[in-house]
């Protein structure tokens, strides 16, 4: 016999005058009723109707205008384009879009009540020329993605972020721990303790704190950890050192992550960043002392290192943003002894001009242009 539990989207009550009520309730639809009684040929007749006909109730339609830019966000997080990006990605640029819907210059109206269709580029420059640079950049970044889906989907006929480029911005300094400074957080949290182990996963793994806090006993194997990494979505095998090893065995735990907060549950990477810093000021570290900071000591720390097991040293992954062989590319002292960086086998030349051969190397000879006799012998 069917019952109420195995029809999937079905609720039943009975009304005030002791008749059973039953309805069909789909997340985004609208409630349809069913008729008959439960389990009968009408009443099956219309659950199936209701799962295959009913019209699909879009959420927040009520409160946003037809061809505004707040419909066309709230089609673009449904979209592929948006919903296969990373999951950071995906945070930051929803909140940069719930900003957008909000932006509101003086004596206007809110920036996603507005038509999409009028905007042009000059609308996109004014708007991020009241950010700062970075922020320009992530905002640009954003609205390209949002503006290439309006395109893509006919709600606007040019993208008006095309041809816009992003500002210059001078990147900041992130301060690469000393050994002296590490040496000093190691004094204050004893083996055995969670700021000791953070230290341990961030300085042996090299790895962001997005994948140390989804570390845990699982993706240790054979004396090899295998991570995948959040941002790139590269899986790495990593020898396990000793000194880690050391440390996990002296620390206590039954969690699937090492790393978990006071309430037993696991980390979320903003979280990691708050506590960490929180540890490092107890040990009297300086606020220039971060997470972030301990992955450029591990690098430094594997370019001085002569070991010769060329798997340890591919755990600091080479950008593939960056051309190795590019003169201007800028990297750091660990990419610069990576075993698959191929500025390592071949150096750039450095040229004092662009038409003059470096020292101690000729120009390529050139073979004589033949004279043309325009056909005489």
């Amino acid at each position: 016999m069917t019952t109420l539990r195995r029809l999937r989207y079905t609720h039943g009550f009975v009304d005030r005058h002791g008749r059973a009520r039953y309805y069909v309730r789909i997340p985004g639809r609208k409630q349809v009723p069913l008729r008959g009684a439960f389990g009968d040929a009408q009443f099956m007749s219309d659950y199936h109707a209701a799962l295959e006909e009913a019209p699909r109730k879009e959420i927040g339609s009520e409160r946003t205008r037809a061809g505004s830019v707040s419909q066309a966000i709230i089609a673009y997080y449904r979209d592929n384009s948006f919903t296969g990006l990373a999951a950071g990605t995906r945070a930051m640029r929803r909140a940069i879009l719930e900003q957008l819907r909000q932006e509101q210059p003086p004596g206007t109206i809110p920036f996603g009540e507005r038509p999409i269709a009028p905007l042009r580029q000059q609308h996109i420059a004014i708007l991020l020329g009241r950010k700062k640079p970075f922020a320009a950049r992530n905002w640009l970044k954003t609205l390209r993605g949002l503006m290439q889906f309006a395109v893509a989907t006919g709600r606007i006929d040019t993208d008006p972020t095309q041809g816009i480029k992003p500002p210059k911005a001078r990147p900041g300094e992130i301060h690469s721990w000393t050994d002296e400074e590490i040496a000093q957080y190691e004094a204050t949290h004893a083996i055995g303790t969670r700021p000791r182990l953070a230290l341990a996963l961030l300085l042996f793994t090299a790895q962001r704190r997005g994948d140390i806090v989804r570390l845990g006993p699982q993706h240790i194997r054979n004396g090899e950890l295998t991570v995948r990494q959040e941002k790139t979505g590269v899986t790495l095998t990593l020898p396990v050192r000793a000194e880690l090893a050391a440390i996990l065995a002296a620390t206590a735990g039954d969690h699937l992550s090492f790393l978990v907060a006071a309430n037993g549950k696991p980390f979320s990477p903003a979280g990691f960043g708050n506590i960490f810093r929180e540890w490092c000021q107890q040990a009297g570290l300086p606020d220039r002392c971060s997470a972030h900071g301990l992955r450029k000591a591990a690098c430094r720390m594997l370019a001085k290192s002569s070991m010769s097991n060329a798997r340890e040293k591919q755990h600091v992954e080479c950008s593939p943003r960056r051309d190795a062989a590019s003169p201007k590319s800028r990297r750091s002292a660990a990419t610069e002894h990576c075993p698959r960086c191929p500025a390592i086998l071949a150096p750039p030349v450095k040229r004092s001009s662009p038409n003059r051969p470096a020292r101690g190397l000729s120009r390529p000879s050139r073979r004589p242009k033949p004279e043309h006799n325009n056909g005489k012998p």
